[in-house]
């Protein structure tokens, strides 16, 4: 590859090709069809012969459990894995691809001439910076942002020859596919954590874990967090002394200064009222309560935490705490959700002995710094990919 500056070649450019890109309006190259909108009421959640998947908003959020079908839809708002679907309403220029089925009102299917247009290209044209940019634009700013045809057509932007538009389309299917591979891993050694987290602290009721590091035996003992612990509870400076200046002291508040289970700097204060040391853990003692962080700097806490002397087994033991929902049984009922100073004070927690401490938390740190690391090759390959987005296109 090699960077250019012209205007009618992209900035990042696969050095075997020299031919200039073309100016062209999507309405030269792409046809639009609108889907269809189907009434909740008549829509089906058990598939069957005559019905389709039918792709709607709900597709596009990850989390989403709502599945539908609808009864015999005719063929123009069918799609199949080889179209593009994009989004022209409410949350514009959302675009995928490789889903089949009949598609809602909100989406625009995008067609082309396979001969002279790569169908990778097209997804990823559309997800480039420039084009999304206009598609915004003309969606306008309004409650519900909505696109239409002739507005779409009309957006300029430059196509190279098929074979340059096949080759950019497979570099970023590698950057998807190496994203997709990342993100899984990911899910997998974070599901296998809380696993292992279930699994390796006695349930209530029990004194041993149904999984034990080699070497280690007998029963765990009951200990207030206090017998093991040092606790300080937080206690807000005055408003008038928090500053933006990094040279004065961190504050931290609660679970907004909290990021990846570290604490991240947001606020300072010149006020000092009480105070955590590098290595100390932040604990959330208001909505949401029992989040958890680490301190690699010397902070002022603020009424929303507080501090706790402790080593990496009793960080995991607060993690799995949090998990199980422990500290729900204080706040529940209440008007707004927080706990005391005695409710952390008196916490029972089964404690082994130091060595084994010693081995849980290096266990689940070790576990972490593997987590840790597929964050930060997703976030890379990311940035990378949004990069290339802006620069590969014109």
């Amino acid at each position: 590859m090699e960077v250019k500056n012209k205007r009618d070649v992209p900035k990042i450019r696969f050095n075997i090709y020299r031919k200039k890109w073309k100016k062209k309006k999507f309405k030269d190259f792409t046809k639009l069809s609108q889907g269809l909108q189907i009434a909740i009421s008549d829509r089906f959640t058990e598939d069957a012969e005559t019905r389709h998947f039918y792709i709607t908003n709900e597709f596009l959020n990850p989390n989403s459990r709502k599945i539908y079908y609808i009864e015999s839809p005719s063929e123009n708002v069918i799609c199949t894995v080889d179209d593009i679907l994009m989004t022209r309403t409410g949350n514009t220029g959302k675009v995928i691809t490789n889903v089949s089925g009949a598609f809602h009102n909100n989406f625009f299917k995008v067609t082309y001439e396979k001969n002279d247009t790569a169908k990778l290209f097209l997804y990823y044209l559309l997800l480039s910076y420039d084009v999304q940019k206009e598609i915004l634009i003309r969606a306008g700013n309004s409650t519900i942002p909505d696109l239409n045809h002739g507005d779409f057509y009309s957006i300029k932007t430059f196509i190279p020859i098929v074979e340059e538009q096949s080759a950019i389309g497979s570099l970023f299917r590698i950057v998807d596919d190496f994203l997709s591979s990342y993100k899984d891993n990911l899910a997998n050694y974070q599901s296998f954590k809380a696993t292992m987290l279930s699994k390796m602290f006695p349930k209530a009721g029990q004194t041993i874990p149904e999984i034990r590091l080699d070497g280690f035996e007998g029963e765990w003992e009951n200990k207030t967090l206090s017998e093991v612990t040092n606790i300080t509870m937080g206690q807000s400076p005055k408003s008038e002394n928090y500053t933006d200046n990094p040279n004065d002291y961190i504050l931290v508040q609660g679970n907004a200064d909290i990021k990846d289970k570290r604490v991240v700097p947001r606020l300072w204060t010149t006020e000092v009222t009480k105070f955590a040391e590098i290595g100390d853990i932040i604990l959330t003692v208001r909505a949401p309560v029992g989040d958890i962080g680490k301190t690699d700097y010397n902070v002022v806490i603020g009424r929303g935490v507080a501090a706790i002397k402790g080593n990496d087994f009793i960080f995991y033991t607060l993690e799995k705490m949090k998990m199980t929902g422990f500290w729900n049984k204080f706040s529940t009922g209440s008007t707004f959700e927080s706990i005391s100073s005695n409710d952390i004070k008196e916490a029972i927690i089964q404690i082994p002995t130091i060595e084994e401490q010693q081995a849980i938390g290096f266990y689940f740190s070790s576990l972490d710094q593997l987590i840790t690391s597929y964050q930060e090759k997703i976030t890379q390959l990311e940035t990378l990919k949004k990069k290339l987005l802006q620069d590969m296109f014109i």
